[in-house]
């Protein structure tokens, strides 16, 4: 998988611009030095991780903040072995299918990870859809303004992108309603 900075960005920056205070994060499948560049971002508060889905097998029940998966779909065992390391205010990222490319499988994303998490939401930026599961905070309900507009060197990501890759055509938001938790 090519990473690009547009992904770098926003795969790193949405769950840790709306988690109030991760301190672990999880970075699991492909990274390169774009994404590892976004990450040193937030490298004050946050200590990152990076590897395959066996990192997971040597964490300690409910210890991590954050997971985002680059290129790995969870299914079932996948998302019973994040969870179990998830803290109780978590958050996992993961790319997921666009709704015109795949609609089923993004419902089906969403239906997987809602049985687990409060806030199951679909967001989107350039030609990818990602999820961002949550046990506790809302992407753009607690997004943290004070994190996201002190970025620097952003070509993509800003607060206001966070906010608006949330908004989808009224027919998608319709389709999407009852599966999505919002």
């Amino acid at each position: 998988m090519k990473i690009s900075n547009t992904f770098a960005e926003m795969m790193v920056h949405i769950p840790l611009c709306t988690h109030i205070e991760a301190k672990k994060v999880l970075i699991i499948g492909s990274v390169n030095d774009e994404l590892k560049s976004e990450t040193l971002k937030h490298s004050k508060e946050s200590n990152f991780e990076f590897g395959d889905l066996s990192i997971i097998e040597n964490k300690e029940n409910k210890e991590i903040d954050i997971v985002i998966l680059t290129d790995i779909r969870p299914d079932l065992k996948i998302l019973a072995n994040i969870y179990r390391v998830l803290k109780d205010d978590a958050i996992l990222c993961f790319l997921s299918k666009s709704f015109s490319n795949n609609k089923d499988e993004l419902k089906e994303d969403l239906k997987l990870v809602g049985e687990k998490f409060w806030i199951a939401m679909p967001f989107k930026f350039e030609h990818d859809t990602a999820i961002i599961a949550s046990r506790k905070y809302h992407p753009t309900a607690d997004l943290n303004l004070q994190r996201a507009d002190f970025l620097e060197d952003l070509k993509y990501y800003s607060a206001e992108i966070h906010s608006a890759s949330f908004v989808f055509p009224a027919s998608i938001h319709k389709e999407l309603t009852g599966i999505a938790k919002r």
